[in-house]
């Protein structure tokens, strides 16, 4: 019987090196889906998210390269993300996003920041990240001068545009208030869609963020045949998107924004891309940096609204 014991016990341990080598990796040594410097480093690369016709903001030049001044202050958050992993060189990515999709392409790690043109929504704020304010505006209405059309009310028994996963058609019924406004409602697949609608004569008003109208007026074939008028649905802000639940990338982009803002960097790309020419055409968007921007500028905020 006493040599028995001896037998059992290495079958023990047999059997408990055998569950070790079943049992999963420890969570320790995992990495966090969320940690996009880790991802940076890993890879040597980051990917852009960029819009194709927000003018001004992220769109494509001639060559097909996405530019802008979202894109640009991207590009600082890459040169801060090199200084910080001690990286000589970061590849930058891009990939083109929609209104619709560019939520679930953060999400699921395709994109690591957008640079494009998104308001930062509170109730977006359960699925994504954001930096502090980069622009801010008002959703107005775009129209042909010629239409008549200088109000809500105006809009009655008229097709009307917006742009799919945008909020406009939202705020135009909250705007309404009541007063039973009936309109047909199109939708198009990007900005310059939407634009083209009304410019067809198929919708007689396109609703967005103006500065975002403004683009699309500037260049268009006849810039002189469209205004943007009636009131404002409301005063929102833009801001790049990113992971959430990524505190160290949050605080890195938070840095360079801010400080970007302070030193008075933001305000001179502001200019750049919205107060003179731009390529691909060399037009100016002739948009004024307004009351709200400078106060985004004066007081970096990511709270949202």
């Amino acid at each position: 019987m006493p040599q028995l014991r001896p037998s059992l016990s290495i079958a023990a341990a047999a059997f408990a090196l055998a569950l070790a080598a079943l049992a999963p990796t420890a969570p320790a040594q995992a990495q966090p889906a969320n940690d996009t410097l880790a991802k940076i480093k890993a890879s040597g690369a980051i990917t852009f998210g960029y819009r194709e016709a927000s003018f001004g903001f992220s769109y494509l030049d001639a060559n097909l390269k996405p530019v802008g001044y979202s894109i640009e202050i991207c590009n600082r958050i890459v040169d801060a993300v090199k200084t910080e992993l001690k990286l000589p060189a970061v590849e930058v990515k891009y990939q083109a996003v929609t209104s619709a999709n560019r939520i679930p392409l953060v999400q699921n790690g395709t994109v690591d920041i957008e640079c494009g043109s998104t308001t930062n929504l509170v109730e977006r704020q359960s699925q994504v990240a954001f930096s502090p304010d980069i622009f801010r505006y008002n959703v107005r209405t775009l129209v042909k001068a010629d239409s008549g059309i200088k109000s809500i009310a105006d809009l009655q028994g008229k097709t009307v545009v917006t742009t799919a996963g945008t909020t406009s058609f939202r705020l135009l019924r909250a705007a309404d208030k009541g007063r039973s406004l009936e309109v047909n409602q199109l939708s198009g697949k990007d900005h310059t869609d939407s634009f083209l609608l009304v410019e067809s004569g198929r919708a007689q008003a396109f609703v967005l963020d103006d500065i975002l109208l403004a683009g699309q007026i500037a260049n268009a074939r006849n810039p002189k045949d469209f205004v943007i008028t009636g009131e404002s649905l409301r005063t929102e802000n833009q801001s790049l998107m990113f992971r959430k639940d990524d505190p160290a990338f949050k605080a890195l982009v938070d840095r360079v924004v801010s400080g970007m803002m302070k030193s008075g960097e933001m305000e001179k790309l502001y200019s750049k891309w919205f107060m003179s020419p731009i390529p691909p055409k060399g037009i100016n968007i002739n948009y004024p940096l307004n009351a709200e921007t400078k106060e985004a500028f004066a007081n970096p905020s990511s709270k949202g609204i």
